[in-house]
C-alpha cells in the first residue's frame, strides 16, 4: 500500500488499467458488503470464525488494494445490529477479532496514511473494543490518504433513526426539515456517498447498509465469498460500474 499522493504510478493502477479499468473514471467511494465468510469455512470443514479471520486478512488486502488504486474513500460492513443474533459464541469471536485487528493495524494505517472512521451504534459497543476504535479513529485523525470506515454495530434503518433524533432534540420544526438536513444528521456527513456498492457470496440485497447514503449508488454483486474476493475481482466489479449509465431518476439520451 502507499499513501494516496503517490497512487499515480504503482502496480495495482497498471495491472488496472491492463484489465480494462479507466482510471480517470474511478468511483470516489467504494462501500462493500462482506459477505460469505461462515460459508466459505463451512465448505471447508471449519468453524464459521476461521473464516472470520480470513475475511480479515481479505480485507487488509483489499484495503491496500483500493489505496493504491486510488480510491478515496472505502466503508464496510463489519457487524450489523442484526448480527447480534447470531450465536453467542461467533459474537464473542467477532468482537475479539475487531479489537485485535483495530491493535495490529494501526501501525501500517499509520504508515500508509490511511485515515479511519467509524459509522454505527459505537456506545453501545464493550468497554474495551470501544475505547481501542476510538483512540484508532482518534491516531489516525490527520492522516490525507484513503479514508477507511468500519461499520460496526450499524444499521441503515438505526443510522436515520439516530439522525431524525437529533434534528428533533436540535429543536427542528416538520417543515424545517429537508434530506440536506436529514444527511448532514447521519454518522458520517462530511463523506461523499458511495458510488459503488459491492456485495460478495452471491447474495442481492442491501441487508440494511446505507440506506439512505446508497439511494443512487451502482449496486455489483459478485459470487465470490469474502475470503476469495481479490484484487481481478475489484477491478471487474469497478469496470462493471464505469460501463452504466447513471440517470439519477432523470431520462439520459
Amino acid at each position: 500500500m502507499r499513501s494516496q499522493d503517490k497512487a499515480e504510478d504503482n502496480a495495482v493502477r497498471r495491472q488496472a488499467d491492463s484489465a480494462g479499468v479507466d482510471l480517470a473514471r474511478l468511483p470516489a467511494h467504494i462501500a462493500i458488503i462482506m459477505d460469505g465468510n461462515g460459508r466459505w469455512a463451512k465448505a471447508r470443514g471449519r468453524p464459521r470464525l476461521m473464516g472470520h479471520r480470513e475475511g480479515y486478512r481479505n480485507l487488509r488486502k483489499v484495503l491496500a488494494d483500493c489505496s493504491d488504486l486510488g480510491i478515496r474513500y472505502l466503508t464496510v460492513y463489519a457487524f450489523s445490529a442484526e448480527n447480534w443474533r447470531r450465536p453467542p459464541d461467533e459474537v464473542e469471536g467477532l468482537m475479539k477479532l475487531l479489537e485485535r485487528a483495530a491493535r495490529d493495524e494501526l501501525r501500517m494505517m499509520l504508515q500508509n496514511n490511511v485515515r479511519m472512521r467509524l459509522a454505527g451504534r459505537i456506545d453501545e459497543l464493550s468497554p474495551a473494543l470501544r475505547r481501542v476504535l476510538l483512540d484508532t479513529v482518534a491516531t489516525t485523525e490527520g492522516n490525507t490518504g484513503i479514508v477507511f470506515t468500519l461499520a460496526v454495530n450499524y444499521g441503515g434503518r438505526a443510522e436515520i433513526v439516530d439522525a431524525v433524533r437529533d434534528l428533533v432534540a436540535a429543536g427542528f420544526e416538520p417543515n424545517d426539515i429537508t434530506e440536506e438536513l436529514v444527511s448532514a444528521h447521519l454518522y458520517n456527513p462530511d463523506q461523499p456517498e458511495p458510488d459503488l456498492m459491492i456485495r460478495t457470496a452471491g447474495e442481492v440485497r442491501w441487508s440494511n447498509f446505507l440506506l439512505w447514503q446508497g439511494a443512487y449508488c451502482e449496486l455489483v454483486v459478485s459470487d465470490v465469498p469474502w475470503p476469495e474476493f481479490g484484487r481481478r475481482q475489484l477491478f471487474e466489479a469497478v469496470a462493471t460500474f464505469q460501463h452504466r449509465t447513471r440517470k439519477f431518476g432523470a431520462v439520459v439520451e
